[in-house]
């Protein structure tokens, strides 16, 4: 499977603190780098791209520095930078990850490819439960129902390639986690306090 880490946005949330947030320390090590490193070790993972921007020039420098492959995308949605990204992509199934989940393992990452059945499924997106994400001291800016409990998107999906390309409307299947790994989405100053907490612990 092919797999796309998005690190070209604003980070406005973040603030004007002089460093992009792909490139915040955490642990030491930037947190694009701990992502990258998450997903390359995947044996389920045979090729891996990393959007980046008008945004993020020092992440695309320091990403070309060690070697991972890169697209440069307009950074203006979401979604745009998925389509540009996408077609340069031959798979297809893409998993897409934001670059703002420094916690994230490959075990998390094999586990939830291994959830996804490409012959049932057209999209999958891994969710956590909203009192996991409480519980870690993060206030969720949004969260979906299912099965009578409230689930806080990580970012991390499985997608149809083609179909994303064409606009198709894909059904969703969420995969329902209590994980911390997925649940430090790294928008604002006081998540990646929380995130390097874990560290110096």
């Amino acid at each position: 499977m092919e797999a796309l880490i998005n690190a070209g946005g604003k980070g406005s949330r973040m603030g004007r603190c002089g460093i992009e947030k792909p490139m915040q320390l955490v642990g030491d090590v930037p947190t694009v780098q701990r992502v990258v490193d998450a997903l390359s070790a995947s044996s389920h993972i045979d090729r891996l791209l990393v959007s980046v921007s008008d945004n993020t020039p020092e992440t695309e420098k320091y990403l070309n520095s060690i070697g991972v492959e890169t697209i440069r995308t307009s950074g203006e949605s979401f979604m745009d930078d998925l389509h540009d990204s996408f077609s340069i992509l031959n798979g297809d199934y893409i998993l897409t990850c934001p670059s703002d989940l420094p916690l994230i393992t490959t075990e998390v990452v094999d586990t939830f490819i291994e959830y996804f059945v490409p012959s049932v499924m057209e999209s999958a997106i891994a969710v956590v439960d909203e009192e996991t994400v409480r519980h870690v001291g993060i206030t969720p800016s949004y969260t979906r129902e299912a099965g009578g409990r409230h689930w806080v998107l990580s970012g991390m999906c499985i997608m149809n390639r083609q179909g994303t390309l064409d606009g198709k409307y894909l059904e969703e299947y969420l995969f329902e986690t209590n994980w911390v790994e997925l649940a430090v989405n790294m928008n604002t100053p006081k998540e990646l306090d929380l995130a390097r907490s874990y560290f110096r612990e």
